[in-house]
């Protein structure tokens, strides 16, 4: 009898039970722990990019520099991956902006690296190439936002 009443009582919770609810609590708790996920990983990376300094005592300056550079615009798209993020938590949208500024620093971060690393003149115009497409849908992800209003893309 009580074991009846208890699977009613279950029953009756689990009708009851909103899953928009269960899914917003879910995916907060996911992206909580995205979030010290990525500020654990940032600390890391400021502590390894000042440890690089070493560097300088090793190897030439502008060899140490390069590696110090690389590290701090990887550690800024580390950044715009942890904007978008706390973005996603607060207004439970992912904004294109950020995730094309995020591709954007990733894609300058190579070819800085790859314009160090002295590569082919054929490799560098096509990552030219993708970032002025990435350019251009910065510019009309900012032009046709939703925030624009309903005709943003009558502006053109």
């Amino acid at each position: 009898m009580w074991v009846s009443r208890a699977t009613e009582q279950a029953k009756d919770t689990m009708r009851s039970l909103d899953l928009m609810t269960v899914w917003t609590k879910g995916i907060k708790l996911v992206l909580s722990l995205l979030i010290l996920t990525i500020l654990t990983a940032l600390a890391g990376g400021v502590v390894m990019t000042f440890l690089d300094l070493r560097l300088l005592f090793h190897l030439q300056v502008e060899e140490a520099l390069r590696q110090v550079l690389i590290d701090a615009l990887i550690l800024l798209a580390v950044v715009e991956v942890f904007k978008t993020t706390l973005t996603y938590f607060s207004e439970g949208r992912v904004k294109v902006t950020f995730i094309v500024d995020t591709i954007l620093v990733v894609m300058l971060t190579e070819v800085i690296s790859e314009w160090f690393k002295g590569e082919s003149l054929i490799h560098m115009a096509a990552l030219g190439a993708i970032l002025l497409i990435l350019g251009a849908m910065r510019i009309m992800a900012v032009r046709c936002s939703p925030a624009q209003g309903e005709y943003a893309y009558e502006t053109f």
